[in-house]
């Protein structure tokens, strides 16, 4: 399988995380290689979405184009040109 281009959005909050971007592209070839290369190119993101056991955080939601990917059954996803990632925290107070 041959990576495609995908085009990642993350929330203006996370962009001191991604060198002041919040719309950037990555290549991969699953959805699964699309969050690791998401991390290993910008690794201060590891923090904001994992927590220390490797699972997305609950505040945190992952959108593969318009599916969150909590609702997904596996991340093995084949990627497709023009598919979109898009991170977003939910935001809370009183």
């Amino acid at each position: 399988m041959q990576p495609v281009t995908v085009a990642v959005s993350v929330p203006s909050l996370l962009k001191d995380c991604t060198g002041g971007r919040s719309r950037f592209t990555i290549e991969a070839t699953t959805l699964a290689q699309a969050l690791q290369v998401l991390v290993e190119v910008y690794p201060l993101l590891r923090i904001h979405l994992y927590d220390e056991t490797g699972q997305l955080r609950t505040h945190v939601q992952i959108f593969y184009n318009q599916d969150s990917t909590r609702w997904l059954d596996n991340l093995a996803v084949p990627l497709k040109a023009g598919d979109r990632l898009a991170v977003l925290q939910a935001m809370s107070g009183g």
